[in-house]
This record gives structure tokens, sequence and C-alpha cells, in this order.
């Protein structure tokens, strides 16, 4: 394969990932702009499978050789640490 074609999936990998994190986040300050249901059942839930969703994304790429497994680590590990913010805050109120 064509260097610069490689180097186009990557990108585009990288950016997808990204703006599936992106959407994930954004779910997770939504719940902590609207505290109002600490610990909602059904919330966490689709946190979850969000998350494992993306974890399977990342593993996808890193297996096709389009991201490196630290790049993909560091992505899950941003939402993780926004997950136990909204987590700390629920307990909080």
């Amino acid at each position: 394969m064509d260097i610069e074609v490689q180097e186009t999936y990557q990108e585009k990998a990288i950016m997808q990932l990204q703006a599936d994190a992106d959407k994930i986040a954004q779910l997770i300050k939504v719940q902590m702009d609207h505290l109002t249901m600490p610990q909602c059942p059904l919330y966490e839930e689709v946190l979850d499978t969000q998350m494992y969703g993306l974890s399977r994304e990342i593993d996808f790429a890193v297996k096709l050789g389009l991201i490196e497994r630290e790049r993909g680590k560091n992505i899950l590990s941003v939402l993780e640490k926004e997950m136990n913010i909204l987590h700390e805050l629920s307990i909080k109120k």
C-alpha cells in the first residue's frame, strides 16, 4: 500500500475515533451540567455501552495498524477521567 494512502487512512481513523470520543465526552458534560439524577442507571448503562463500543473501535484500528495502541489508550483514559469526575460530583450531591 502506498505510504500516502496509509497515512490518509490513519488520519481518518484518528479523526473518527476522536469524533466518537467527543460524543461520549458530550454525554458526560451534559450529565455534569444536569446532575438532577445522580447515578441514573439508564445513563450509566448508555455511557458504559458507548465506552465499550469505542474501546472495540480502537482495538480494531490498532489491529489494522491505523493507530498506535498508546494513542487509543490515551483517548480512553481522558474519557475515564471525565467519568470519574462525574461520579465524584454525583456522590457529593
